[in-house]
């Protein structure tokens, strides 16, 4: 057993992973703001991880094996982490993106268009970090997410103060209503009533990840590996839009209808006119099995399906 804190983990694939390490036998405490509350079984600490000396103080003098945080966005959320654990974990493990490689939102080596991008492409231990943005303000936030992910596992690579793990998940899909981004329902709301998808002239493909197998790494991450560094997380075979639609279009006994975007303007998720798609053969190589797309996907279609046929499905 291991002694395992998560913070987040009220929804998705967060909510099943403190699920899965309950399951597993190991003592879990939730973080969060209080507005959702932790599965049972789970010790529940109520309070804003923004709130410095809040955090601390709920924390008392628990310590742990592994925190997997699930919500942390921007540098400054990471130094408050980054403090307030020093000295009560061993291991830090940060949920992060596909989107820290998208070369629309920083300058970075470029990787040949078709070649999976590894990990090295961004290395938190010597990205630079600017804490005097202004993070704090929503719009900036969204307008910059990436960069805010970068800046966030940098500051937790530079740290020293315990074992640190990004994990770079790729487009999560599946769980019908509990996917809360909307954008399968995106295509499946278009296929379903026959409007046109837009995308770009040349989409390219990206790469893809069933929540429950991301759920399944980030519990390897925590609980099974010693590995340091960044890792990407992302099932075999990447995927254009189009082949995407095809696969809903397949479930939904329809067809799928395209219109091309004006240059600059913007299309559906899962369009890109860039190239990043990860490469997972680190994490394979270190001992984790991913699935093929094609095993998942058109499971995931059909929840998707069935959530937009009764939008009033529950979505735990």
């Amino acid at each position: 057993m291991q002694k395992v804190c998560v913070i987040g983990g009220s929804r998705y694939f967060g909510k099943l992973l403190v699920q899965r390490l309950l399951a597993t036998g190991h003592q879990v405490t939730v973080i969060n703001r209080g507005s959702t509350p932790a599965p049972a079984g789970a010790e529940h600490l109520v309070v804003d991880r923004n709130d410095e000396a809040a955090l601390i103080a709920a924390l008392g003098s628990r310590t742990f094996d592994a925190v997997v945080d699930q919500v942390c966005y921007t540098p400054l959320q990471a130094a408050i982490a980054a403090r307030a654990f020093s000295g009560r974990t061993r291991r830090y493990v940060m949920t992060s993106t596909i989107e820290v490689y998208d070369p629309a939102t920083a300058p970075l080596p470029t990787v040949p268009s078709g070649t999976p991008v590894p990990e090295e492409v961004v290395d938190p231990s010597t990205w630079l970090v600017a804490m005097d943005l202004p993070w704090h303000d929503a719009a900036y936030l969204e307008a910059h997410y990436a960069e805010g992910k970068r800046q966030a596992e940098a500051v937790f690579a530079q740290h020293h103060g315990f074992a640190f793990m990004a994990l770079r998940s790729a487009h999560v899909l599946g769980g019908g209503a509990a996917e809360f981004t909307g954008r399968l329902a995106h295509y499946v709301e278009h296929v379903t009533r026959g409007t046109q998808i837009t995308v770009h002239a040349k989409p390219l493909p990206t790469v893809f990840i069933h929540y429950e197998e991301l759920a399944d790494l980030l519990l390897w991450a925590a609980t099974l590996t010693d590995v340091t560094g960044p890792l990407n997380a992302c099932s075999d075979g990447p995927l254009d839009v189009y082949g995407l639609g095809a696969v809903v279009a397949a479930q939904a006994g329809r067809k799928a209808a395209y219109r091309s975007a004006a240059a600059g303007a913007p299309a559906s998720p899962f369009s890109f006119d860039r190239h990043y798609a990860m490469s997972n053969a680190r994490a394979k190589e270190l001992g984790f099995s991913f699935s093929h797309i094609t095993d998942w996907l058109p499971g995931a279609v059909a929840e998707a399906l069935d959530a937009f046929a009764d939008p009033a499905a529950p979505t735990a």
